[in-house]
């Protein structure tokens, strides 16, 4: 089965501001195969530069039998997935543990209806803006990763790269609205 790997990164500038600017970036990678994409807006939030990212890589992926792997350091797009929150939010009428109304709900909702059109999406929490130079680091984080995935050293010194990749398109992104 081909897997296409998927690896994002969302900022935003301003996060709490009226006014702020925001970015997303990602990567989609086959085989040798790589493209890099990247968008930007006005008056954002992080949370939805992430979503944006996994959002918009997704719907460039047009071979649906295909099994995605996403590397997120987003633990807000990560967590949903892997502990199913939507599965809650759509039982209560889009409402969160605490009776609130879901945040970002069409963003979520479109979302969840990319990754099930899918074969198989799996999404895994990768140590955000890590130095490859501090292996102390580099050891720690990496240590973490391999209780979801097992890979090697040298696999997880690549997804900090291409992750780093993607927070420099997202920058590069917000770059262009500045």
């Amino acid at each position: 089965m081909k897997t296409i790997y998927i690896y994002t990164d969302g900022g935003c500038a301003g996060n709490q501001h009226d006014t702020n600017i925001g970015g997303y970036g990602a990567i989609l990678q086959y085989g040798e195969h790589k493209k890099e994409i990247y968008g930007n807006e006005k008056n954002t939030t992080n949370n939805i530069m992430e979503m944006s990212a996994v959002i918009e890589a997704l719907k460039l992926v047009t071979d649906k039998e295909s099994n995605v792997e996403v590397y997120s350091d987003s633990a807000y797009v990560v967590e949903c997935f892997k502990k199913k929150w939507y599965v809650n939010w759509e039982k209560n009428g889009w409402k969160t543990s605490k009776k609130t109304p879901v945040e970002n709900k069409a963003l979520w909702i479109e979302l969840i209806e990319l990754v099930q059109s899918f074969n198989l999406v799996t999404f895994f929490k990768v140590k955000g803006h890590l130095d490859v130079n501090k292996t102390a680091d580099v050891t720690k984080w990496y240590k973490k990763f391999i209780v979801q995935r097992e890979i090697s050293r040298d696999d997880y010194l690549y997804l900090i790269e291409m992750n780093n990749r993607a927070d420099e398109l997202a920058n590069i992104a917000m770059d262009e609205i500045r």
